[in-house]
């Protein structure tokens, strides 16, 4: 990977940190929690994901946990969202933007991080996720819902279609395929807000047509 890509990521790294925190944290403020529990959905949020994919792939103490400045940073972003919770939700799609570059930055690190342990194509492509979306898993499945990613929007698809991307592509461009992929799927995660892009319904596809009557017992 080249300088400049390294450190662009780094730095939507960062960014992603703290917007999955900050949306961490306004859950708990939207579920009436209390400040340990703003702390812990954002730190949960932010980093879990990561957590995850360390220990899965037998990566422990994990880096979100021994790399202090990841920890700090999002229980800063958590706690710091409390006093300007009402501004941050009426300027939202500013913050989505956020989270879109967050999500594409992680999803290259974790598509990185799954490709230099050896693991394959597909395995990338599920560690991808997991880095980018398993703290927004756990932060839902904490608040006591359905997570987000499973319900609605283009989420989880785009971290997914990233993950795949990331073979091929440091094959080709083994400098610049991280990079690549936090745009592929920062762009895709944008378009999705920009025009409401979201995967069909099961029931919808299950129901299609008429319902099948039942039988009436004789």
């Amino acid at each position: 990977m080249t300088v400049l890509a390294s450190l662009v990521i780094d730095i939507l790294n960062y960014v992603g940190i703290i917007a999955f925190a900050v949306s961490g944290a306004l859950k708990a403020i939207e579920k009436d929690m209390d400040l340990l529990g703003v702390v812990v959905l954002g730190f949960s949020t932010a980093l879990v994901g990561g957590i995850t994919r360390d220990v899965l792939l037998g990566v422990t103490p994990p880096v979100n946990i021994t790399y202090l400045p990841y920890p700090i940073t999002a229980i800063v972003a958590s706690l710091a969202a409390l006093p300007f919770a009402r501004y941050v939700t009426r300027g939202i799609k500013p913050f989505l933007y956020a989270d879109a570059l967050g999500l594409g930055a992680f999803t290259a690190i974790g598509a990185q991080v799954a490709f230099t342990h050896g693991i394959n194509p597909l395995g990338i492509a599920m560690l991808a996720s997991i880095t980018a979306v398993g703290g927004g898993v756990v932060r839902d499945l904490l608040a006591n819902e359905v997570p987000m990613v499973l319900s609605r929007e283009v989420y989880a698809c785009a971290s997914i279609i990233g993950g795949f991307a990331y073979w091929p592509l440091v094959e080709l461009l083994p400098g610049d395929a991280a990079l690549i992929v936090t745009v592929l799927v920062s762009s895709i995660r944008i378009a999705a807000i920009e025009r409401g892009w979201s995967l069909p319904r099961a029931r919808s596809l299950a129901w299609k047509g008429d319902r099948p009557r039942r039988r009436r017992s004789s």
